[in-house]
C-alpha cells in the first residue's frame, strides 16, 4: 500500500476526500482506475511514483476543500481535467492523488449580446462549441483532441492551435479566470465583459502555467460570430515556391484565419500531394471567400505550385485529418514537440523533418521528431533561428534523460518567486514546469 507524503495510508486519503465530495465513484483508488486512465497518469509522472488516488469534485467548493485538505497534509496533487494533456510537460514528482475538475463542467452565462462566455473549467471544448453555434457564436481556438480537451486544461496549456493566425492566442481570448490557490482559497482575475482588463497580468500567468500556480475553476473567454462562408486552399511543391508563397500571403491584405506551412511527408500521408505544403482557410462572406481563395490559387500558379481548393465536408474533414495526424502520431515512440522560430526560416526548419507544421505568422509549430539525439539537433537549429524546442509528449524515460523545456532565457529566478508566493509548499504539478518548477 503507497504510502503518503505525510507517510498516511491512501485509505486514510481517500476517506478524508471521500468526506468532503461525498458521492459513490468521486474517490477512485489507484488500482480501481480504468487501465488506459492509468497510462495517461503515467506519461505524466516521474517513474517509480504511483498517486494512491483520483478525486472528481462536482463543485468550485468541493474543489476548494480538496485543496485545502491536501495543503493541509502536504499533499502533492496533479490537476487534471480530462487528462487528454496529461503526457504534455514535465514530468510531476511526488504525487499523492490526481485532481480532475471533469466534473465541474456547467454553463455559468453565455451573454448573447456581448460576445461572451463563463464557463467552468471540465467542460469540454466540443461541448461548448455546439452550444455556441446555437446562438451563431464560436469560441476562436483549435486545440488538440477538441473532443476531449476541456476548457481549463486548454488555458492551463495555452493550446491555441492554428486559429492563432486569425484570433490569437488564449491569453488574448481570455477575459477573465477563477482559480483556487493551493491553500484552498477561491480567488478571481479579470471580469466577464470585454472593457473589464482588470487582472489581465494575472491570466497571463495562468496561462500556460500547467497547473503550477492554481486549480482554474471557472473561464471568461469573448466569441466571435459564425462565419457564412469557408474555403480552404492548399498549395503543394518545391520548398522554395512555397517559401515565397508563404511570404507573400504573410505580407498581403489577404485576411486567413488559419495559415500554416506543412511537411512533405504530412502533405502526402494526407493525400494532398508531392513537396511542401501551404494550406490556407478564409472564412467571411461568400464574395470575400471565394476571391481570397482565388488570388492565393493564382500565387500559386504564378510560382509553379499546385493549388486545390476544399469546402463544405471536404474542408472539415481535411482539418480534423490534418490535427489528428500532427497530435496523435501512428507509432508510439515518435517525440512530438512545440517549436517557436523566426516565420521566414519555416520551410528551412520543415526541410529538415518528416512531420510538422508551422504557422506562418507566429513561427510556432509541432514536429514530430524519432528520438533525444534528433530532438537535440532541432533544438540547435531552432536556437540558431532566434527560436526555441521544447517537447510536449514523448515516452517517459526521454523526458527523464532530456531537459523538456530546453528554456535558455534570464526569468527562471523570478518565475520561481511567482511559484513560491502561489504555491509555498510546491503540492501542485510539482516540477512539470521550466526548471524544474
Amino acid at each position: 500500500m503507497k504510502a503518503m507524503s505525510n507517510d498516511k495510508p491512501q485509505d486514510v486519503c481517500a476517506s478524508a476526500l471521500t468526506s468532503i465530495v461525498g458521492e459513490e465513484n468521486a474517490v477512485c483508488l489507484w488500482q480501481n482506475v480504468e487501465l488506459n486512465q492509468q497510462k495517461r497518469i503515467q506519461e505524466a509522472i516521474a517513474s517509480g511514483n504511483l498517486p494512491s488516488c483520483i478525486v472528481y469534485p462536482r463543485t468550485q467548493e468541493q474543489l476548494a476543500a480538496v485543496l485545502a485538505t491536501a495543503y493541509k497534509n502536504n499533499w502533492r496533487v496533479l490537476p487534471c481535467g480530462s487528462g487528454s494533456k496529461l503526457s504534455w510537460g514535465g514530468l510531476a514528482k511526488g504525487i499523492d492523488i490526481v485532481l480532475s475538475t471533469e466534473r465541474i463542467n456547467q454553463l455559468i452565462e453565455h451573454a448573447v449580446g456581448d460576445l461572451t462566455v463563463t464557463v467552468e473549467a471540465g467542460m469540454k471544448f466540443s461541448d461548448l462549441q455546439a452550444l455556441l453555434a446555437n446562438s451563431r457564436q464560436f469560441l476562436a481556438l483549435d486545440p488538440a483532441v477538441p473532443e476531449l480537451a476541456t476548457i481549463g486544461g486548454i488555458v492551463a496549456t495555452g493550446d491555441t492551435g492554428s486559429l492563432r493566425q486569425r484570433y490569437g492566442s488564449v491569453r488574448d481570448q481570455l477575459l477573465g479566470i477563477t482559480f483556487v490557490r493551493a491553500d484552498g482559497q477561491i480567488a478571481k482575475a479579470g471580469g466577464r465583459v470585454v472593457k473589464n482588463v482588470a487582472g489581465y497580468d494575472l491570466m497571463k500567468l495562468f496561462t500556460g502555467s500547467y497547473g503550477t500556480l492554481g486549480v482554474i475553476s471557472q473561464v471568461t473567454f469573448r466569441l466571435y460570430p459564425l462565419q457564412e462562408a469557408s474555403t480552404t486552399v492548399v498549395l503543394t511543391g518545391e520548398a522554395e515556391a512555397v517559401s515565397q508563397a508563404a511570404n507573400t500571403l504573410r505580407g498581403s491584405a489577404l485576411t486567413p484565419i488559419q495559415a500554416d506551412l506543412l511537411s512533405t511527408k504530412l502533405v502526402s500521408g494526407l493525400g494532398l500531394g508531392k513537396g511542401l505544403g501551404l494550406i490556407a482557410r478564409f472564412q467571411s462572406i461568400s464574395e470575400s471567400v471565394k476571391e481570397q481563395s482565388n488570388r492565393v490559387l493564382e500565387l500559386g500558379q504564378k510560382l509553379g505550385l499546385h493549388g486545390a481548393i476544399y469546402i463544405d465536408g471536404h474542408e472539415a474533414n481535411l482539418w480534423k485529418r490534418l490535427q489528428e495526424r500532427i497530435h496523435s502520431p501512428i507509432e508510439q515512440s515518435v517525440i512530438t514537440c512545440k517549436i517557436g522560430v523566426l516565420p521566414t526560416a519555416a520551410v528551412e526548419i520543415l526541410s529538415e523533418v518528416e512531420f510538422g507544421l508551422i504557422h506562418i505568422s507566429s513561427g510556432l509549430g509541432l514536429l514530430q521528431l524519432e528520438d533525444k539525439n534528433q530532438v537535440l539537433q532541432m533544438r540547435d537549429r531552432t536556437q540558431a533561428h532566434s527560436g526555441f524546442l521544447t517537447i510536449l509528449a514523448a515516452p517517459v524515460a526521454v523526458k527523464e534523460q532530456v531537459n523538456v523545456w530546453g528554456y535558455t532565457g534570464n526569468s527562471l529566478e523570478l518565475m520561481r518567486r511567482i511559484k513560491e508566493q502561489f504555491d509555498s509548499k510546491n503540492i501542485l504539478s510539482p516540477s512539470r514546469f521550466v526548471g524544474g518548477i
